[in-house]
C-alpha cells in the first residue's frame, strides 16, 4: 500500500473580508493533506486509531505518517521529517510527548503547514512547574508561527464534507455533512454529543475538540461556524470563557446570522468550577453571571446533555415560530392534562380556539366530544381513525396558532398506519410556515428502524421527555422573538464623573472606599443619595443632624470596616440632639474596642428615609465573565427572599427596565394589589449609573454594593454604599 496523496479542497471558502482566524480555521477543516507526527504501531495507540479512521472514512487528501525511527508503518512509507514528504505538510497531527511538541509546531510551520491538532497532553491542565512552562512555550510558538492550532490535550476533529475524522472515536460515524457544528474543550463530551445527535438523525457537519485552547478557542470556532452557510445551529461545551468580549462578539455574529448558540457551561457549582480548573486550566465564573451576559446575546444554555440534544433537535427541525400561541393534539385525556401542566409551569399556554375552528372540530368529532386546546381526539379516533389526521390538519391550518404539538412517539418497528400518518404530517409541515413538533412524554430508545424513519421526516421535530421538550420549545419561542442585532451600549457618564473616578482610584489606600467616598462617587454617576455629612465630634454631629432634620441615622466611617452593622457601627431612628450625642459616643467606643483597631474617619450623620420598598442594587466583577449588574429585594430580606437578578454591563435604560422586570421586587415597584407605583425612574437611573461606573473603571473595581436603596412614590435614594477595589488590577495598571 502506497502513502496516499491528493487534494481535498472545500467547496465553500470564506469571503475576502473574513478574519485571519476564520481563514485559518477553514484551512484546518479543509486541509490538502494530513501528517501524523509520532506515528507508531503500538497496539491501541491514538495515532493508529486516528489513522484507521482517516482511511475508513475516505479522506481524499494526502496522508503521511512521520517517525524518524521507522521506514514503513501501517503498510505505507513512513517519513523521517517534514522535508522528506512528497508535498508540503498542510495539517499536522502532533502525537509526540509534550516535551517535543513545541519544536514540532515550529518545524511544521517552517515546512509550510497551515494548521495542527495537538492531541498530546501534559500542559496547562497539569499544575507542576514543567507542564506550565511547556504551556507558555507552546502558546509562544503558536503566536510566532501563526498556525491554526487546536489543543493540546484534545481528541481531534471532524469535517464531514471532507471525510475528515482526526479523532480516536471508534464508533460508527455517518460522514454526511449536516447543519450542526459542535466545538468544546472536552473531547469526550463533544464526541458524546455528536453521537447522541447522530442517533437522533441530526447531522453534524463539524466537530472540533479544543482541549486546553493554547491556540484556537471555542469562540474562534463560533465565528467560523457563524459564516459557514452549511451550518444552522452551533453547539458548544464551555469549561471556561477566556475572553468575554470576544465570546460576546462571536455570539453576536451567530445571532446576526440567525444561528442559535446552544451551550453547556461548566461551573454551576463550586465543584464544577474546581473541575474546570483541574481539567483545562480554565477559570470558571458563576453560572448566574454567564447567564446574565450570554442570554442577552441570544445564547441558549442547556442544563444537561439530554436537554442540549432535545434543544438542538428542536432548532434543527422546527421552523421559527411567529409567536407563542400553542396548539396540541393528543389521543389521551391524561396526556392532555400533562401537556397543560408542563407548559403552564414554563409560562406558556395553549391558545383559545376561534369559534370557526371550534365549530369545525365539533362537527367532525361528533356529539359528546369536548373541543378544546389541547385537543383530545382519542374517543372519536377509535370510531374513525381518519379523525386524528383531520384534527392535526385543522390545527396546522389555523392562522391563530403559531406552534403545533402532537403527542406521539416514533414506532420502534414497522407500523403501516403510524408511518403513513407521520409522512403525511411531514408533508403538511413542509408548507405550514410554522413549527410542527412531535413530543413523546417519556424518553424511548431509538432502534435502527426508528433512526431510519426519523431521517425520512426532515420537516418535523421529534422530541423526547415532556419537561425537556417544553424547555426547548420555550427557547425556540424566545430566540425567535429576539432582534437580529444586539444593540451597542456605551457608557453615558460625564467627563467630571470619570475624572472623579480616576482621582479616587489613584488615591485609594485600602481594600475599599469608605462610605462617604463611595457615595460621593455614586452621586457623581447620577445615583441619588441621602442627605448626610461626616462629623468628627459629637457637637458637630448634633449640628449636622439639626441641619438635615430629625430623625437621623449615625454610622461609622472607616475604609477598614466593610460591614458596619456587624460591629455595632450603625444606629437608627435618632430623634433629638441628646440621642445624636449618645449615638456618636457609643459607636466610637464600640469600634475602638475591636481587636484589629480599625481607623475611624468619623461618624456619618444621614437623613432617615421613609421608604415603601427596600431594594439592593450593585455590581460585581465576575472572575470569568466580567462586570454584571444586580437588582432585587434588599434590606434585611435579601438573604430570605433571594429575589435578585443579574444583567451583563453595560446597561442602558431599556436593559435596566428589563432587569427590574425579572424580579418580584419589580412587580412591587410597579404597584401590587392596588398599591401605588413607586419611583421606578430613580432605580433605572441608579442601575445605569452603576453600569457606567463599572465600565469606566475597567477591572479596577471588584464590586459595588448599595443596600438598601430606598424607594417611595416620589423618589429613590441610596442610603448605604460600598465600593470594593480590585487592588491587583489597580496595581497592574500603573497610574491607576
Amino acid at each position: 500500500m502506497e502513502a496516499r496523496s491528493g487534494n481535498a479542497a472545500g467547496k465553500w471558502s470564506p469571503p475576502p473580508h473574513a478574519s485571519r482566524v476564520v481563514r485559518q480555521i477553514h484551512a484546518m477543516l479543509h486541509p490538502r493533506n494530513i501528517v501524523v507526527v509520532g506515528a507508531t504501531d503500538k497496539p491501541g495507540n491514538y495515532a493508529e486509531r486516528i489513522w484507521n479512521n482517516l482511511i475508513k472514512y475516505g479522506f481524499e487528501g494526502g496522508l503521511y505518517p512521520l517517525n524518524s525511527k521507522r521506514e514503513a508503518i501501517w503498510g505505507v512509507p513512513c517519513y523521517p521529517d517534514f522535508a522528506s514528504l512528497p508535498e508540503k505538510p498542510d495539517h499536522v497531527l502532533v502525537m509526540v510527548p509534550a516535551r517535543f511538541a513545541v519544536q514540532v509546531v515550529r518545524d511544521a510551520a517552517a515546512a509550510g503547514a497551515r494548521s495542527a491538532t495537538i492531541v498530546t497532553s501534559g500542559f496547562s491542565e497539569l499544575q507542576d512547574a514543567e507542564s506550565q512552562r511547556l504551556a507558555v512555550e507552546l502558546q509562544q510558538a503558536i503566536r510566532e508561527t501563526g498556525l491554526a492550532v487546536t489543543g493540546p490535550n484534545c481528541l481531534g476533529n471532524l469535517s464531514a464534507g471532507e471525510n475528515l475524522f482526526t479523532n480516536i472515536d471508534d464508533r460508527i460515524v455517518t460522514m454526511k455533512a449536516g447543519p450542526v457544528a459542535i466545538a468544546g474543550q472536552s473531547g469526550a463530551i463533544v464526541m458524546a454529543i455528536r453521537q447522541a445527535l447522530e442517533d437522533r438523525g441530526v447531522g453534524v457537519g463539524y466537530m472540533v475538540t479544543t482541549g486546553n485552547e493554547a491556540g484556537l478557542e471555542t469562540t474562534d470556532l463560533m465565528n467560523y461556524f457563524a459564516i459557514d452557510p452549511s451550518i444552522r445551529v452551533i453547539v458548544v461545551y464551555l469549561e471556561g470563557v477566556r475572553n468575554t468580549s470576544a465570546f460576546r462578539e462571536a455570539c453576536k455574529a451567530a445571532r446576526a446570522a440567525g444561528k442559535p448558540v446552544i451551550a453547556i457551561k461548566l461551573g454551576a457549582s463550586e465543584g464544577g468550577r474546581a473541575a474546570a480548573m483541574a481539567h483545562t486550566g480554565a477559570l470558571a465564573g458563576s453560572i448566574e453571571s454567564f447567564d446574565a451576559i450570554s442570554a442577552r446575546e441570544g445564547v441558549i444554555r442547556a442544563r444537561g446533555l439530554d436537554e442540549l440534544v432535545e434543544t438542538t433537535e428542536c432548532f434543527v427541525h422546527a421552523a421559527s415560530p411567529k409567536g407563542s400561541r400553542l396548539a396540541a393534539v393528543t389521543l389521551s385525556g391524561g396526556k392532555r392534562g400533562l401537556l397543560i401542566d408542563a407548559f403552564s409551569a414554563a409560562g406558556l399556554n395553549f391558545a383559545s380556539l376561534s369559534p370557526a375552528v371550534s365549530e369545525k372540530l365539533a362537527k367532525m368529532l361528533g356529539p359528546g366530544s369536548i373541543v378544546g386546546n389541547p385537543l383530545d381526539a382519542g374517543f372519536a379516533a377509535v370510531v374513525d381513525p381518519s379523525v386524528y389526521m383531520q384534527s392535526i390538519k385543522i390545527m396546522i391550518d389555523d392562522p391563530d396558532t403559531d406552534i403545533v404539538i402532537i403527542d406521539s412517539e416514533l414506532p420502534k418497528a414497522p407500523h403501516e398506519l403510524r408511518e403513513r400518518n407521520l409522512h403525511r404530517v411531514n408533508e403538511m409541515a413542509a408548507t405550514a410556515n410554522k413549527p410542527v413538533i412531535y413530543i413523546s412524554t417519556m424518553s424511548i430508545g431509538f432502534t435502527e428502524f426508528t433512526k431510519g424513519l426519523r431521517q425520512s421526516l426532515p420537516h418535523i421535530a421529534v422530541m423526547q421527555g415532556l419537561d425537556r421538550a417544553v424547555g426547548a420549545i420555550k427557547s425556540l419561542i424566545e430566540y425567535a422573538a429576539l432582534p437580529k442585532d444586539v444593540p451597542e451600549i456605551a457608557s453615558s457618564s460625564t467627563a467630571s464623573a470619570r475624572a472623579m473616578l480616576e482621582r479616587m482610584l489613584k488615591n485609594a489606600k485600602g481594600a475599599a472606599l469608605d462610605e462617604v467616598a463611595s457615595k460621593r462617587l455614586l452621586k457623581a454617576y447620577g445615583i441619588p443619595i441621602s442627605k448626610e455629612a461626616i462629623a468628627q465630634t459629637s457637637s458637630e454631629a448634633v449640628k449636622i443632624a439639626r441641619q438635615i432634620g430629625f430623625p437621623v441615622v449615625a454610622k461609622v466611617v472607616s475604609a477598614e470596616i466593610l460591614h458596619k452593622s456587624d460591629v455595632g457601627g450603625v444606629m437608627l431612628n435618632i430623634k433629638n440632639a441628646a440621642e445624636v450625642k449618645k449615638a456618636f459616643e457609643q459607636i466610637t467606643s464600640r469600634v475602638k474596642k475591636l481587636k484589629d483597631k480599625p481607623k475611624i474617619d468619623g461618624i456619618l450623620i444621614a437623613q432617615q428615609v421613609k421608604a415603601d420598598l427596600e431594594l439592593v442594587v450593585g455590581t460585581a466583577l465576575d472572575a470569568e465573565m466580567g462586570p454584571v449588574v444586580l437588582f432585587g429585594t434588599g434590606g434585611v430580606e435579601i438573604e430570605l427572599m433571594k429575589d435578585v437578578a443579574l444583567a451583563g454591563a453595560p446597561l442602558d435604560a431599556a436593559e435596566a427596565k428589563k432587569l427590574i422586570g425579572r424580579t418580584k421586587a419589580g412587580v412591587r415597584l410597579r404597584g401590587y394589589r392596588g398599591k401605588p407605583a413607586l419611583h421606578e425612574a430613580s432605580v433605572i437611573k441608579a442601575l445605569v449609573g452603576l453600569s457606567n461606573l463599572m465600565m469606566d473603571a475597567g477591572s479596577r473595581i471588584a464590586s459595588i454594593d448599595v443596600n438598601p436603596f430606598l424607594v417611595n412614590s416620589r423618589s429613590g435614594l441610596a442610603v448605604d454604599g460600598l465600593i470594593v477595589l480590585n487592588n491587583r488590577a489597580a496595581k497592574a495598571s500603573g497610574d491607576h
